[in-house]
């Protein structure tokens, strides 16, 4: 299997500052997408900047020509699948139809309160996904919608010409638990997973490799429910929270190894978070730019 490298270059800089200059080098390296995460604030960079993930895709798209963009991951927290809608297909026709959205349930962090209400329980969370992702798969198909559910409302929303990529842009869905893999099967062009969380600060490399094919083997069963061949859906692995954390890119020989592991598991995408000095992402640069351009050849 072909494996697709990709790499997620947070929006902590200002544009003209390094964040640019990293976008237009991942297209250089030969990277297959550029993603960001679509955050109000996020962990440990809450205190120091951090832009607009559509904006910052925006621009971009500007300064690249054939890198597929998007998310990793945008979420019910802050979002309304009404403007959301809107935005994505006016990012879509802007890079000419070069967008994929990543897509979750969302979590418990800044961007849950950040609007003033209480973080919403887990069920609650999994009701709204269920929700948004139905809604705003009309709202990328259809010229005009109307809707009035438990969370979200639509009253004769217009989005026309609508996207660029037909029915509609790609939606990567990120789950692990049975509701989520079945929108995933339902929905999803790709299936995105970082692993078993339980297993990140104690658990070894094997006990994640054995987490993780259980995930794909759930992913399976949600597609045979709906009669879906579970190959058609791309498989993304967004590194940097298994227990391996960084030691995959420490050298090339280690990344070989690591992808490796998961390609036999059948993913098709690796993502790789861009380097950042004295952050839980801080990699050698020149290691990881090695890996951007060797690795793929090794791995065919």
């Amino acid at each position: 299997m072909s494996l697709r490298l990709s790499t997620v270059i947070l929006p902590y800089r200002r544009w003209h500052e390094g964040s640019r200059s990293a976008w237009g080098r991942a297209e250089e390296l030969g990277f297959h997408a550029g993603y960001t995460y679509d955050h109000l604030s996020w962990r440990s960079f809450r205190d120091g900047p951090w832009f607009g993930a559509v904006p910052t895709l925006t621009a971009a798209a500007g300064v690249t020509e054939r890198m597929r963009l998007g998310t990793l991951v945008t979420s019910p927290n802050f979002r309304h699948p009404v403007t959301l809608a809107k935005e994505l297909i006016s990012l879509d026709d802007l890079s000419h139809g070069r967008v994929t959205l990543g897509i979750g349930a969302g979590g418990t962090g800044f961007d849950a309160t950040a609007l003033g209400q209480e973080p919403w329980t887990p069920r609650e969370r999994a009701d709204r996904f269920a929700e948004f992702v139905s809604l705003l798969d009309r709202l990328l198909t259809e010229d005009a919608v109307s809707y009035e559910g438990d969370f979200y409302a639509a009253h004769e929303a217009r989005n026309i010409p609508g996207c660029v990529q037909r029915p509609r842009l790609p939606f990567a869905v990120a789950a692990t638990g049975p509701r989520g893999l079945r929108l995933a099967a339902r929905y999803g062009q790709a299936w995105v997973t970082t692993g078993d969380p339980k297993l990140y600060e104690d658990g070894t490399p094997e006990q994640s490799v054995q987490a993780i094919r259980g995930q794909v083997d759930k992913l399976a069963d949600a597609c045979a429910e709906i009669g879906r061949d579970v190959t058609a859906l791309d498989k993304i692995l967004l590194t940097g929270f298994t227990p391996d954390r960084g030691r995959p890119l420490e050298s090339l020989d280690a990344f070989v190894d690591f992808a490796g592991r998961h390609i036999e598991l059948g993913f098709d995408e690796i993502v790789l978070h861009w380097p950042i000095p004295d952050s839980d992402f801080a990699a050698d640069q020149k290691v990881f730019e090695r890996i951007a351009m060797e690795a793929p050849a090794q791995l065919r």
